[in-house]
C-alpha cells in the first residue's frame, strides 16, 4: 500500500513582533495536524504557503497581491496546492483578498490563527475558499501548539492588542482591546521554556507595560520582572515594546534590581514635538519622555536606550522637527528606527489636513539619519575597552564566514562581532571579550576570547541541530515552545509603538 507523503508548508511573515510570534504558532498548528516545512528557499513551491500579514507598512497591500498574483499560475499547474492569509491585512480587507485574488483558499484573522488548520481541510472538501474573521479573540495564542525557531531565547506574550489609539496606527481596530495574560501562566511558561534550555525571554504585548490594566494592577508589570529574576536559569529578560504613557517608576526600579532584566530598553518616542505628539494623540510631552530617559540613566548607567520616530507626520512644521532633532540630540539614543510617515487607510491620520510633501520629509528624514547616525557611533565607541560577555548568536553576523568571526549579542543588545576561538562555541554559549573597535551599528573585539562559558542553552541548540538532521524538515522534536526574538525593531514601517 502506498503511503501518502506529508503535506509541506511555508510561511511568509511581514510587519512586527507580534506576527513573528503567530507565525512560531502557525508552524506548531500546521505541524501537530501533519503537515512538514517546506526546505529553506523552497519559494512557494510548498503544497501550502500562509501569507502572515501586516497592515501597518508602508504599501503592505501592494506587496500581498503582487506575491499573490506570482504564485497563482503555479497554483493553477499544482492541482492540490493551497494558499491562506492571515495577520493584520486579512483581518482588515476581509472578503476584498477573495475578490481581489480568487485563487486565495482561506483567509482568516488576527483573532482566529488556531482555526487554519480546519479551514484549510473545509477548503479543501468544500472546494471553495474560506473566509472566517473572528471580531474577539477566541482564545489566548499562547494556548496553541508553537513551532520555535531556536533553542536558546524565546518570545513570550504577556497581552494582546491595545487601548490606545494614536491617530496614525491601525492596529487596535485589527487586534482588539488590550487582553492580559494571568500572570501564572506567563510564569509557568517560562519555567518550561528555561527547562528545555531557553537562557534568554522577550516579553512581548502591543504596549508592554501597560500589562496589568486588564487586571486592575497598575503595578503588574513591574511585579512581573521581579518573578522572572526569581527564576532559577534564567539569564537575560527583555521587553518590548513599552509606552512612555504607562512607564511608572517601580518600572525602573525593577529593571534596576532585578540582575537577569537586562540593560536595555526600547521605548517609541515618534516625534519631539509636543504639538505632534498631541495630534498623534500620544500621552506625553518632550519633557516626560526626556525625563523617564534620565531615570533610567540614573538607576542603570550602562542602559542603551532605542526608539522609534516618524518624520513628517501630517502638520509638522520646520520648529517641530527641530524639536525632534533637539530631543534626539538630549536622549542620546544607541540607535533610533526612523520613518517617514505615510498615509494608512483607515487611520485619522490619513485624512489630516496639512499632509507634508514627500520632498520636505525626505530632507527631514535624511537630517535626522546623519544625526542619529553620528550620535549612535559616538555612543558605541564609549564601549571600546569595555569587557562584556556576549550570548553567541545563530545568523546575525552576515559576514562572519568570510571574516572568521562570530557574532553576539552584549547584555544591552549591542551586536558584538568577535574572533572565533579555537574551543567549540555554540549559539546560547556565554563569551566574554574586549571590545576594540565600534561602527555606528556594531562592535568588534579583535583580540582573543577571553572566557568560554558552555550553557544549558548551548546543549539545548546542539540537541535541537542534531534532531534536525536526523528527521526530515518540519518535524516537531517534542520539545516546548522555544524561539528567538528579533533583536530589535527592523526599520522599516510605520514607527508606531507595536513595530
Amino acid at each position: 500500500m502506498d503511503v501518502q507523503a506529508p503535506k509541506s508548508y511555508e510561511i511568509r511573515t511581514y510587519g512586527c513582533q507580534m506576527n513573528v510570534h503567530d507565525s512560531e504558532r502557525l508552524s506548531g498548528l500546521l505541524e501537530e495536524a501533519g503537515y512538514v516545512r517546506a526546505p529553506e528557499g523552497s519559494d512557494g513551491d510548498a503544497d501550502v504557503v500562509v501569507f502572515n500579514t501586516c497592515a501597518v507598512r508602508e504599501n503592505a497591500d501592494n506587496r500581498l497581491y503582487g506575491n499573490l498574483g506570482r504564485l497563482a499560475p503555479r497554483k493553477a499547474s499544482r492541482p492540490g496546492m493551497q494558499i491562506a492569509v492571515g495577520g493584520c491585512l486579512a483581518q482588515k480587507d476581509r472578503d476584498t483578498i477573495v475578490k481581489k485574488a480568487p485563487w486565495v483558499d482561506v483567509v482568516f484573522g488576527t483573532h482566529n490563527i488556531g482555526k487554519l488548520p480546519v479551514l484549510l481541510e473545509r477548503a479543501r472538501v468544500q472546494e471553495e475558499a474560506q473566509v472566517e474573521i473572528a471580531e474577539s479573540l477566541e482564545a489566548f495564542p499562547s494556548t496553541l501548539p508553537t513551532r520555535r525557531e531556536s533553542a536558546y531565547a524565546a518570545w513570550v506574550s504577556i497581552s494582546v492588542g491595545c487601548n490606545n489609539t494614536c491617530t496614525f496606527c491601525i492596529v487596535p481596530a485589527l487586534r482588539g482591546k488590550e487582553k492580559d495574560r494571568r500572570t501564572g501562566d506567563i510564569l509557568a511558561e517560562i519555567e518550561a521554556l528555561v527547562a528545555e534550555g531557553v537562557c534568554e525571554i522577550t516579553l512581548l504585548g502591543q504596549n508592554v507595560n501597560a500589562y496589568g490594566s486588564d487586571i486592575g494592577d497598575r503595578e503588574a508589570f513591574s511585579k512581573l520582572l521581579r518573578a522572572c529574576g526569581a527564576i532559577e536559569g534564567l539569564e537575560r529578560v527583555r521587553f518590548t515594546s513599552p509606552h512612555p504613557r504607562d512607564f511608572t517608576d517601580d518600572v525602573i526600579a525593577a529593571m534596576a534590581e532585578t540582575p537577569n532584566v537586562m540593560p536595555q530598553l526600547h521605548m517609541p518616542m515618534q516625534s519631539g514635538s509636543d504639538t505632534v505628539l498631541k495630534a498623534m494623540r500620544r500621552s506625553y510631552r518632550q519633557e516626560r519622555y526626556l525625563g523617564i530617559i534620565e531615570k533610567v540613566r540614573a538607576a542603570i548607567p550602562h542602559a542603551a536606550i532605542t526608539t522609534d520616530i516618524i518624520v513628517g507626520f501630517p502638520g509638522e512644521t520646520e520648529e517641530d522637527f527641530e524639536q525632534t532633532l533637539h530631543a534626539v540630540r538630549e536622549a542620546r539614543f544607541a540607535q533610533a528606527f526612523t520613518f517617514q510617515y505615510s498615509k494608512r487607510p483607515g487611520t485619522p491620520a490619513a485624512t489630516m489636513e496639512n499632509q507634508i510633501p514627500k520632498e520636505v520629509v525626505q530632507a527631514r528624514y535624511e537630517r535626522l539619519v546623519a544625526l542619529q547616525e553620528e550620535i549612535s557611533w559616538e555612543e558605541n565607541k564609549k564601549q571600546v575597552g569595555r569587557t562584556l560577555e556576549l550570548m553567541v548568536a545563530e545568523g546575525e553576523g552576515r559576514k562572519d564566514g568570510a571574516t572568521h568571526r562570530l557574532s553576539g549579542r552584549a547584555p544591552d543588545n549591542r551586536l558584538v562581532h568577535f574572533t572565533k576561538p579555537e574551543r567549540q562555541v555554540r549559539p546560547g554559549d556565554v563569551v566574554t571579550v574586549e571590545i576594540t573597535y565600534a561602527a555606528p551599528h556594531h562592535l568588534l573585539a579583535e583580540g582573543a576570547v577571553l572566557d568560554v562559558r558552555r550553557t544549558r542553552a548551548g546543549d539545548a541548540w546542539e540537541k535541537r541541530t542534531a534532531e534536525q538532521a536526523a528527521k526530515p524538515a518540519g518535524v516537531l522534536l517534542g520539545l516546548p515552545g522555544i524561539g528567538v526574538p528579533a533583536p530589535l525593531p527592523v526599520a522599516t514601517g510605520s514607527g508606531c509603538g507595536c513595530d
